[in-house]
């Protein structure tokens, strides 16, 4: 269940920067170069934002849960 939370929250947090990124794409018709885009997103929260979604949820969903199975009996 923590796992499905971390998923998600990964997923929320990834989705909520990545459209801003998108959106700050609109800076490159106005004239700026690729470079200053660039510099502009590293002092920008929604970069972190995410990519600390991505990482929250490729680790969520890589790392296997601590819960042992248990094998049936024969």
């Amino acid at each position: 269940m923590i796992r499905l939370f971390f998923v998600l929250t990964g997923i929320l947090l990834a989705v909520g920067g990545g459209v801003s990124i998108l959106a700050y794409l609109n800076l490159l018709t106005t004239g700026y170069h690729f470079t200053m885009y660039l510099a502009f997103l590293v002092n920008r929260i929604e970069l972190y934002l995410f990519l600390a979604g991505v990482a929250l949820t490729i680790g969520a969903l890589m790392f296997p849960s601590s819960r042992k199975r248990r094998r049936p009996p024969k």
